[in-house]
């Protein structure tokens, strides 16, 4: 009679995986995903009265805001020491046909999306973001030292950071939203490695790519 599935003495074949993170990439996402929420809570209690009366302490809370926001770009720079960080930098400020041919098909919500290791999402996501946060970091420093420049200039500036920040959060959301949703993309960041099945779907053309770490 042939073992059971779950028969204990049948040995269990651990399914392939590919590497996909170094631990010095989760390190960077992870520190900058700190920070970037330290700044987006302590935003929501400098701005949001019914978390303002929660929490109390403004004059704190200004403080983390404002040193969190400065620290912000520090984990991607001490990163860029890693090979594999600068490798996947270039992979993500690289685009082709088929980014094009991605981009498309999710707009209609259809298949066929050709993806190397980073999807054409992925990859106008990582350039909006680091884009926000250098506007980010430049309105703030002129909100924070007021003597840089004139009234207007800081006017501009503020009513520039608090939509842009509103922009932030619901673009963040989306990322999270879309992260939940994909248990094996979580898993390739905390772990490192994917399970190579899925990598062959949802990024078929990732092993033509250089794959220098």
């Amino acid at each position: 009679m042939p073992p059971r599935p779950d028969d204990p003495s049948e040995p269990v074949t651990e399914r392939p995986r590919v590497p996909r993170f170094t631990p010095a990439e989760h390190r960077v996402h992870r520190a900058t995903a700190t920070l970037m929420a330290l700044c987006v809570l302590t935003a929501g209690c400098l701005y949001l009265p019914f978390l303002a009366e929660l929490v109390g302490r403004r004059a704190l809370m200004v403080t983390v805001h404002e040193w969190s926001g400065i620290l912000l770009p520090v984990p991607l720079l001490l990163g860029l020491g890693s090979r594999a960080l600068r490798a996947d930098l270039t992979r993500l400020n690289r685009y082709g046909p088929h980014d094009r041919q991605w981009l498309r098909a999710a707009l209609r919500r259809r298949g066929g999306r050709p993806a190397g290791k980073f999807n054409a999402g992925q990859k106008l996501y990582a350039a909006w973001i680091a884009g926000a946060i250098l506007v980010m970091l430049g309105t703030g420093l002129l909100m924070w030292f007021t003597e840089l420049a004139p009234l207007v200039w800081r006017t501009g500036a503020t009513f520039v950071h608090d939509w842009l920040a509103l922009a932030v959060v619901l673009v963040i959301a989306g990322h999270v939203w879309k992260a939940f949703g994909d248990p094996e993309s979580r898993r390739g960041l905390r772990t490192g490695s994917v399970d190579a099945q899925w990598a062959r779907r949802e990024h078929p053309l990732w092993e033509h790519e250089d794959n220098t770490r």
